[in-house]
Formats: structure tokens, C-alpha cells, sequence
């Protein structure tokens, strides 16, 4: 008797449940990124073979654009305390709106003066508005206060300078010196990478 030879059929596998499961990650991953907000500036840092990158949280930054502007950054959790020592400081008073607008702000380059008609503005409003950076001469170094107390409200943060490939020299040394002034001697700069040379 000849043997019968059965058709082999091909497997199936149902492959719906694996895109239902890849729609519903990718629905998630799109509904819970957090975009990076606009800065108010722009900066172009130069470029380095360091390949080091720096922690998403416990960070002080200190940016300057080309022209020389003075922009600070601190952790979220930071910035009201930050401000409410520097409102001591220098004798202002924050209204709970103001220091909530305040902890919400990225980064910002404005006097303490000018600080509470900044917070004032819409956030459409405030990214039309030329900042005319910190304070950071020998007579009004308000960048040396905001050192002191970010630092005070989070002694484990790390701080990072982020400045333009074309900003001129001055300004850059005047705030490593007023870093040293504050007893910072460990710091970094954040530049762009670049290929190590072979």
C-alpha cells in the first residue's frame, strides 16, 4: 500500500494582539513625552570629544548667549525656595501666584527688580520679551546670589555652564570668578560633541 502523504499547511500566528500592543505602547509614549520648552535664547557651545552627559535632575545651569547675556536654571523643585531666599535678599515680596509662575519657568535672564513684572506676563508673553540677562557686574553681581541660594536649597546639584561658541571672554571669566567666589571649584561646560581625533 503506497503511503499517503499529507499536505503540510503553513503555521499562523494572529498577529493582532501584538500590534494592539504596540498602538497602545506608542499612544503612551506619545501622550506622556514632555516636550523640551522653547529657551528664550539661543546658544551655540563649542564643540569637545567629552563624552560625559550630565544628570536630567539636580543641575544648576548658567547659559550665555553671544551677546553676553546671563541666563539661570535650576531644578524644579529648587526654584521656590531659590526665590523666596533671593525675595529676602533683596527685600521683594512674591504673591503664592508669582512663586508658582516662578517655579514653572525653565530658565530666565531678568534683575530681580524686573522679576516680578516677568512673572506677570502670559508664558505666549514672555517668550516675545528680550531678557536683558542677570546681573553680573562687580557692583550688581545678582548671579552671585542666585548661586549662593540654589545651591542652599539643593547642596547636591551639579553645576554646568552652557555658553555660546561666540561670546567674548570677560564674561565668562567674570563667572568662573564669581563661582570661585561662592567656594565652586568643580563645575562643567557644556559643549557639543565632536569625533575623537584618531
Amino acid at each position: 500500500m503506497p503511503k499517503v502523504k499529507v499536505k503540510r499547511k503553513p503555521p499562523h500566528i494572529d498577529m493582532t494582539a501584538m500590534t494592539d500592543v504596540a498602538f497602545l505602547l506608542l499612544t503612551f509614549f506619545m501622550l506622556t513625552t514632555k516636550f523640551k520648552p522653547d529657551e528664550p535664547f539661543v546658544v551655540d557651545p563649542p564643540s569637545s570629544v567629552s563624552d560625559y552627559k550630565l544628570p536630567e535632575s539636580n543641575v544648576i545651569q548658567i547659559s550665555v548667549d553671544a551677546t553676553g547675556k546671563v541666563f539661570f536654571s535650576t531644578g524644579q523643585g529648587d526654584r521656590r525656595t531659590t526665590l523666596e531666599k533671593m525675595a529676602k535678599q533683596y527685600n521683594l515680596t512674591f504673591t503664592e501666584q508669582e512663586l508658582r509662575s516662578f517655579s514653572l519657568l525653565e530658565t530666565f535672564g531678568v534683575p530681580v527688580s524686573q522679576l516680578k513684572q516677568y512673572l506677570a506676563l502670559k508664558p505666549n508673553e514672555r517668550a516675545k520679551v528680550n531678557q536683558p540677562g542677570i546681573p553680573t557686574d562687580s557692583t550688581d553681581n545678582q548671579l552671585r546670589d542666585w548661586i549662593l541660594f540654589a545651591r542652599q536649597s539643593n547642596p547636591q546639584a551639579i553645576i554646568a555652564i552652557k555658553g555660546d561658541g561666540d561670546a567674548e571672554y570677560p564674561v565668562m571669566k567674570n563667572i568662573i570668578a564669581t563661582l570661585q567666589e561662592r567656594k565652586v571649584n568643580r563645575f562643567n561646560f557644556i559643549t557639543n560633541l565632536e569625533n575623537a581625533p584618531q
